[in-house]
């Protein structure tokens, strides 16, 4: 329908037309219900009075000429409104002209009279004079006079509410603009947000509820900018980890799989070198050799193991989470000795998904790794458990807390994004000695499709 494609100012103009038009009619119903009730009122009061006119002159004047007595009706009835007056003689002719003030042009339409007017009455008194009728008097109603009055009244009535209207109209059309102008720089304003250009910015109009959506606007502009901002940081950081985690990879199967390879080499060519030989092999050699081998595969296996752990902890889906933790605290304790670890798992369920298993995994890991690397800790203390739909952890140390002007590293930003991504919280704080990292993820509703794959022991 026309309706849906019209623009708000135009559907506000055309709701005002539609009642003027409404109350236009009700108007012109009321004001010819009115004026036909007064045409009838003033004819009937009219006519009364010139049948009481016509009848005392004819009485006061009983002894008079018929010419005298035509003359005195026509003096009497110069200034009647509403009815014409004829005389007429014995015979039925008409005595002189018509009687009453003579009508003007017409000014009201045919189509107004016919609403208005009542039926025509006409009405015969006979005139007697000398004991005898010498004629009648006619009275004719004429309510056009009155019609007239009415139409001057509803159409000067009718231009002026027009042109009041009019001025209505062309101020609420000029309003309406002006109230109306920011949505458009709204539309604009999402216009630039859907292209991506989060610079939009909206100036606040002066009515207030368009104010409060500009403002709005402005704030959700700057949040969709900072939030664009973050993203960049994150994936400058995240290209940068990735670089750095492959640049690690590199140096450590360099510094220690090359070694290794090239021990293996040297012990495989010396074995060959003694089996070639002439004499019967050295058995005590060749057992130094296979020893050294075996040490070798070791070392190659431990290496390989922490590679694989810090690429993707193998324990996670295959065993409960509080075992793959307690696994990650006595791995800390294995590779350094010189400071003690404590892990409190207990409350945890099975699994709540690899998802967020492995954030848990990882935050506690760099927290931990944390600890010992910039805070110097000799006792830290991971705990872990699940309370009110929530799951709660915390790693607390004794080492030097956190400074006031300490920078947000990759791993700090890295465990703040992951938390964030599953709506939790994250905060590094100073406890009563060292530092205190809490984190808070809610546990998730589809936490028994991913659990259900590790049982608990």
């Amino acid at each position: 329908m026309p309706w849906a494609g019209w623009s708000t100012r135009r559907r506000l103009i055309a709701v005002v037309l539609a009642i003027d038009v409404l109350a236009a009619l009700v108007s012109c119903a009321v004001i010819v219900l009115n004026a036909r009730s007064a045409v009838k009122v003033e004819t009937r009061a009219s006519l009364a009075t010139v049948e009481s006119l016509v009848a005392d002159t004819i009485r006061l004047a009983d002894t008079a000429s018929p010419d005298t007595l035509l003359q005195t009706l026509d003096l009497r009835s110069q200034a009647l409104r509403h009815v014409r007056v004829s005389v007429v003689d014995s015979d039925g002719d008409p005595v002189g002209e018509p009687l009453g003030r003579p009508r003007a042009e017409k000014a009201a339409p045919a189509w107004f009279a016919d609403l208005i007017a009542p039926p025509i009455k006409q009405h015969t008194l006979p005139i007697v004079a000398g004991g005898r009728q010498i004629g009648a008097a006619r009275i004719t109603t004429q309510p056009l006079d009155e019609i007239d009055e009415i139409w001057s009244y509803a159409r000067a009535l009718s231009i002026t509410t027009f042109c009041i209207n009019a001025a209505m109209l062309v101020a609420l059309y000029l309003a309406a603009g002006r109230v109306l102008a920011p949505l458009g720089s709204l539309a604009r304003g999402l216009t630039q947000l859907e292209r991506h250009d989060y610079t939009a910015r909206l100036a606040l109009p002066e009515t207030r509820e368009l104010a409060a959506i500009a403002a709005r606007f402005n704030q959700v502009a700057e949040a969709l900018g900072e939030a664009r901002a973050a993203n960049g940081r994150l994936n400058r950081q995240l290209l940068t980890a990735q670089d750095d985690e492959g640049r690690r990879i590199a140096l450590e199967l360099h510094d220690e799989f090359g070694p290794c390879l090239f021990a293996l080499e040297a012990t495989a060519a010396s074995i060959a070198r003694i089996a070639a030989g002439e004499a019967e092999p050295a058995r005590d050699k060749l057992a130094a050799r296979a020893a050294e081998i075996a040490g070798i595969v070791g070392q190659v296996q431990s290496r390989n193991r922490d590679l694989l752990n810090r690429l993707r902890p193998h324990a996670l889906g295959q065993v409960p989470l509080p075992a793959c933790l307690d696994l990650l605290v006595r791995d800390f304790s294995r590779r350094h000795p010189g400071t003690r670890f404590t892990g409190r798992f207990a409350g945890l369920g099975p699994g709540y998904g690899d998802l967020v298993d492995l954030t848990l995994f990882r935050c506690i890991q760099e927290s931990m790794t944390n600890a010992v690397r910039h805070g110097a800790a000799t006792e830290i203390v991971a705990e872990a458990d699940e309370r009110d739909g929530h799951l709660v952890v915390s790693v607390r140390d004794d080492g030097r807390g956190v400074s006031a002007d300490h920078g947000t590293g990759l791993g700090l930003s890295g465990m703040r994004e992951r938390v964030g991504a599953l709506d939790g919280s994250f905060a590094l704080d100073n406890g009563v000695r060292g530092a205190v990292v809490r984190i808070s993820i809610p546990v998730p509703a589809d936490r028994g499709e991913d659990a259900s794959r590790v049982e608990a022991p």
